[in-house]
């Protein structure tokens, strides 16, 4: 799964793609027509206190892939324009995550000469808006010709859905606040439709604008209307400095400034949710896994992510809640009091759960 950050140039996003990637070379994606590309581990409190009871050899963080896009800049005419080596770089996201800026900087001037987070988003939104209502206009006269030569059926159930979406765009509402039934999704899976994609939302502050923050997270709510979008302040500069730090010595500077969580990880786990998915964990004394699953996937789903073979043969699942498992702290506690339980097949992993997989 991937999501991509999306912006502005100048908008503090390679910043903050550096220090998502702990990569700390500003220079390695800047300037370049190209994104940048890091698999990024989340963070997860819960796998960690797995570690400490279980001591493994190894722990491994679920992990996403996050991508840079180049920064939005102006054209030799002094307009913003989207290009379409940008789109290209967009549309093969699962995921968007707009970076905003609210943060001023002599050195780095707005490509419109104006800081207002609220106008870049609807900056973006309306040129997404206005690629989906061209490729939409484009599309369904292309299905009607090709439906008057050779009378597919298939195309002409096409027509339908595509119309659908084309008047929901047309007023102006992204597509990922269209109801669409699973049937429809998937036909227009391979459509790589901008605004049908999931969207989260960063406002890069500053010292001087963080008494602010709560009125633009407000006007970024208002603008939207959808309340699916999570909308999350940051400063991408104190995050960076943060990155640089040991453990030890970032507790400590999170501890004077008042921090009880960075914003990166609130970053993380809302793109893993934006992406619909979620983990369940494996332990024992040679590996604690955290393994990425979409969510409403069954416990023979789950095997398969863990080996492919375990699909076709499973079995059952061994199966315990994180938080039944840490009021018990071991496995034969937890059968003692009831939580741990043995499933099937259709049994729907929870965000979680601790699984041994039984097979052939």
């Amino acid at each position: 799964m991937q999501i991509g950050l999306v912006g502005l140039q100048y908008s503090g996003k390679t910043t903050l793609f550096n220090t998502l990637s702990e990569t700390h070379d500003s220079s390695q994606n800047t300037g370049l027509d190209k994104a940048a590309i890091e698999v990024v581990k989340v963070p997860d409190k819960r796998l960690d206190r797995l570690t400490e009871i279980f001591n493994p050899k190894k722990t491994v963080n679920a992990s996403i892939e996050v991508y840079d896009i180049p920064g939005l800049r102006t054209a030799d005419d002094g307009k913003l324009r989207i290009t379409n080596t940008f789109l290209n770089e967009v549309k093969n996201n699962d995921a968007l995550f707009y970076v905003v800026r609210q943060f001023k900087d002599d050195a780095v001037p707005h490509p419109m000469n104006k800081i207002d987070p609220i106008e870049d988003i609807s900056f973006l939104e309306n040129e997404f808006l206005f690629y989906d209502l061209a490729f939409l206009e484009n599309r369904i006269e292309k299905i009607q010709k090709e439906v008057m030569k050779t009378k597919d059926e298939r195309l002409k159930k096409e027509i339908p859905v595509i119309q659908k979406c084309f008047k929901h765009v047309e007023s102006e509402k992204p597509l990922r606040m269209l109801a669409l039934s699973e049937d429809e999704k998937k036909l227009l899976s391979g459509y790589q439709l901008l605004t049908l994609k999931k969207l989260v939302v960063a406002i890069n502050f500053d010292d001087e604008s963080i008494e602010n923050t709560n009125e633009y997270i407000k006007q970024a709510k208002e603008l939207l209307k959808d309340d699916n979008v999570k909308i999350i302040p940051f400063f991408a500069k104190l995050e960076y400095e943060l990155s640089t730090l040991d453990e030890e010595d970032r507790e400590m500077f999170m501890q004077d400034y008042g921090i009880t969580e960075s914003a990166l990880t609130k970053i993380l786990h809302a793109s893993y949710d934006a992406l619909g998915l979620h983990s369940f964990f494996t332990v024992g004394e040679d590996e604690n896994r955290a393994w990425t699953i979409k969510k409403n996937y069954t416990a023979q789903d789950a095997a398969g992510v863990i080996h492919s073979d375990f699909y076709n043969r499973f079995i059952r699942a061994e199966v315990v809640g994180y938080d039944d498992f840490m009021e018990h702290k071991t496995f034969a506690k937890c059968k003692e009091a009831g939580v741990w339980k043995l499933e099937g097949k259709d049994y729907i992993v929870q965000d979680g759960d601790i699984l041994n997989i039984r097979h052939g």
